[in-house]
């Protein structure tokens, strides 16, 4: 029988399908009883799931970032489709196909990942350039770069979305700036590919998503900023001169301010031309994948409306959008 993925599902279906697990809690309830609250995920999307009367036993069988076989029926809660289940079984690795959990497939990422050759190499500047190649043949690097999340839980959270991201906003660089001739091309544009860099070292993707120490202790920001400093010292070694100053500042102040505002995390607001469009180029890409993920995720029922999105502070009209 063909597999059914969780964008396929609907409510008041029995399951019994393979999934990853992307995080996993164990919950009382306000009758003192323990339950089993799990995030499961396949290429299609995730998926919530409760077990009712769980115990510690069951919590310890199997780890986030495990496949497990789960039986259960699909209900509607909240306008989201959930899975109450009924029973799990951890499945052995070398019984599952990897393809099937992986939103971006091998030829998506390869073909983004030229893309992203393709637009830093053509670069004007030669010292941006050459940075921008400190980072290409970093083989380390860029088996990380390309396999990181953008995210755990908001915008681009699966392998490769960090690469998806950055390309898409690069395309967006090369749409907006001729349409403003003031604005530093080469600079946005490096700006643009470096101001996440530092999410390949705060997140942790072996397989479930998460924070590494170095995550949870200083940020992707702060990081980012240190990998930066290091590959101005590559690129100086490969065009055998001094990184200007003023270029590496700029691109520092483009990382540490590209949230926008001090109380999204941004310890300096943007005060360039290039920071203040990264800015919002970064969060337009990022708000409307969010948004899109909403629209095309939740279970609407008769109305045009989405449940209300506390991240976004505000419902979501779809309309008659399929």
């Amino acid at each position: 029988m063909a597999r059914r993925f969780i964008n396929d599902l609907a409510e008041h279906e029995s399951v019994d399908e393979i999934f990853l697990v992307v995080d996993k809690q164990l919950r009382t309830n306000r009758n003192g009883n323990l339950y089993l609250q799990l995030r499961l995920s396949d290429k299609s999307g995730a998926l919530a799931a409760m077990m009712w009367n769980a115990n510690q036993r069951i919590f310890s069988s199997f780890e986030a970032g495990e496949y497990l076989r789960v039986q259960g029926t699909t209900q509607i809660y909240n306008s989201r489709l959930q899975l109450i289940v009924s029973r799990i079984e951890v499945v052995p690795d070398d019984q599952i196909d990897e393809s099937e959990f992986t939103t971006l497939d091998q030829s998506r990422v390869e073909r983004l990942q030229a893309r992203l050759a393709d637009i830093l190499r053509d670069l004007e500047d030669p010292h941006l350039r050459s940075l921008a190649e400190s980072f290409l043949g970093d083989e380390n690097f860029m088996s990380r770069f390309v396999r990181a999340p953008a995210g755990i839980s908001n915008h681009h959270a699966y392998l490769g979305g960090l690469l998806h991201h950055v390309v898409d906003l690069l395309e967006l660089v090369l749409v907006v700036t001729p349409r403003y001739p003031d604005l530093d091309q080469d600079l946005l544009l490096v700006g643009a590919f470096l101001h996440d860099i530092g999410k390949v070292d705060e997140l942790t993707f072996e397989r479930d998503l998460g924070y590494s120490d170095a995550g949870q202790l200083i940020g992707h920001l702060v990081i980012g900023v240190e990998i930066l400093s290091a590959k101005i010292q590559e690129a100086e070694a490969l065009i055998g001169e001094r990184f200007p100053p003023e270029l590496a500042l700029a691109l520092k102040h483009m990382i540490v301010s590209h949230h926008g505002q001090y109380e999204f995390g941004s310890p300096k607001l943007p005060m360039t031309l290039e920071a203040l469009a990264l800015h919002h180029l970064d969060n337009l890409d990022a708000k409307l994948h969010s948004v899109l993920e909403i629209v095309k995720n939740e279970v609407g029922g008769d109305t045009s409306w989405t449940a209300y999105q506390p991240g976004l502070g505000r419902k979501i009209y779809r309309g008659n959008r399929e």
